[in-house]
């Protein structure tokens, strides 16, 4: 309150002023008009003089405030009006949150012709690994597919913490895989979480760049890629607009294959053991023509026989590693060149589309353990082109191998190398509406008995996207 007595000081004098000057002016006009009787003469003047009166209490009292104010050492002046405009910025209130809550997702129906044909579980994507490996072992050739099991569901969150940004989000398709393989249903992509530099759950792993991924109809995308969604922990020490620095740890998994000696009883007792977590890095650094990123894996595969044969073991350690590095090139303001380049040994159930990480090697001469495991070396090449035409018409043309190094302990006719290509147009008549035609090609090739096959497609899609925002 005492603060606002300077102000009301101002305000009084002005209306005195205003009232005086007002006063002035119609005297001055009562002078110009006719004379008016007396006594509306004398009502005036008795007015002036009660509002004179009035002036001169506010001014007493507002003399004794200010003095009191002199004489105490701690009062508080009061502020300096500052004149407010829409450039002016708005302090933030303490107890004011930035929340948010998005909803998104598409609904997408895929159809097409396939010329040749593939493992029926597997209908409506193109997998080298899963073309035959032996002719005729899924004939006959051409058949057309209809599909939504694109279709995708998401929920993101973001809520401003003493701690720093506490990020959820929680994403699921259709697209039925492992014992759910060829079915439309329920699949989980992301449950995961971050509160400042941690996050924790399920999402890509470090040692993958999603950003590789090509503009496709296709739903499984380039063999060789790294693609894997992953259980961890991760920490993000560094975030910057130029650099991206990010380690975790992740749940462990490997798969392997007995062989020419699947049916030997003694393997019967092997059984594998993960006793330590897989360990990933990223690194990511972005500049205006694009990014670099750089990722590393290093991970322990065991397995224990427990026959307690004292002449014959055949349990190992081993350890698995992978490098990867990628990029996203601007070529143009119509073109982005997608690229990686990925080679390791023992990490396939991180790759796109890969059999088993432990293969069987022959190990003449040793009787306690004439066969062993080994980490299967692979590599992995994305190359793929997005241009844009216009605003509505866009296109993706691009290659992806991957080649696996077979022990000599493998099946002929284990899978050796797979090749992926695709072109296609795309149409946007709405920035939500996406439409168009694809080719798609798929290639195996055997291991060491002589047998190839190849895969040829046409796929048309219809893609509605659509996404709400809420904050609160």
């Amino acid at each position: 309150m005492r603060a606002n007595w300077h102000d009301r000081d101002q305000m009084v004098r002005s209306c005195a002023v205003v009232l005086f000057v007002s006063l002035i002016a119609c005297i001055c006009a009562q002078g110009q008009s006719q004379t008016p009787p007396s006594q509306d003469l004398q009502q005036l003047q008795d007015k002036f003089q009660r509002l004179e009166q009035e002036m001169q209490q506010l001014k007493g009292q507002i003399d004794a405030v200010q003095q009191s104010q002199k004489a105490t050492p701690n009062s508080v002046r009061a502020p300096v009006p500052v004149q407010v405009t829409e450039d002016t910025p708005k302090a933030p209130l303490e107890d004011e949150k930035k929340n948010t809550l998005d909803l998104y997702g598409f609904v997408m129906l895929d159809s097409g012709y396939d010329f040749k044909t593939n493992d029926p579980n597997w209908f409506d994507v193109v997998r080298p690994t899963k073309l035959p490996s032996v002719k005729g072992e899924f004939a006959p050739d051409g058949k057309v597919y209809f599909g939504v099991r694109q279709t995708r569901f998401g929920v993101k969150t973001s809520t401003d913490t003493g701690l720093g940004k506490l990020k959820t989000q929680f994403e699921f398709e259709l697209f039925g895989t492992g014992v759910d393989a060829g079915q439309t249903t329920f699949r989980l992509r992301q449950a995961y979480g971050e509160l400042g530099a941690f996050g924790a759950g399920q999402t890509w792993s470090p040692f993958m760049d999603p950003d590789v991924f090509p503009n496709t109809l296709e739903y499984w995308g380039p063999t060789g890629m790294v693609f894997f969604r992953n259980i961890q922990f991760r920490w993000m020490p560094v975030r910057s607009d130029s650099t991206r620095l990010t380690f975790a740890v992740e749940r462990p998994g490997a798969s392997a294959d007995g062989g020419v000696y699947s049916d030997r009883i003694e393997l019967t007792d092997v059984k594998p053991k993960f006793d330590l977590p897989d360990f990933s890095w990223q690194a990511r650094f972005m500049r205006k023509w694009g990014y670099v990123q750089v990722a590393g894996i290093f991970r322990k595969i065991s397995w224990v026989d427990t026959s307690n044969n004292p002449h014959f073991n055949i349990g190992r350690d081993v350890l698995g590693w992978g490098i990867n590095t990628s990029s996203n090139l601007k070529l143009g303001k119509k073109d982005t060149a997608r690229l990686q380049l990925v080679y390791g040994k023992g990490i396939q159930n991180y790759m796109n589309d890969a059999p088993i990480d432990i293969g069987v090697q022959n190990n003449a001469g040793n009787s306690s353990r004439p066969i062993e495991g080994i980490p299967l070396p692979v590599l992995g090449l994305v190359s793929f082109i997005d241009h844009n035409w216009s605003e509505r018409f866009s296109s993706s043309v691009g290659y992806s191998l991957e080649n696996i190094y077979n022990s000599n302990g493998e099946h002929p006719s284990d899978f050796h190398q797979g090749d992926y290509a695709i072109g296609n147009l795309l149409y946007h008549p709405i920035p939500k509406v996406t439409m168009g035609s694809e080719f798609q090609f798929g290639r195996r090739v055997n291991f060491s008995d002589g047998f190839n096959v190849n895969d040829y497609r046409v796929q048309f899609s219809f893609k509605y996207d659509w996404g709400k925002t809420f904050e609160f």
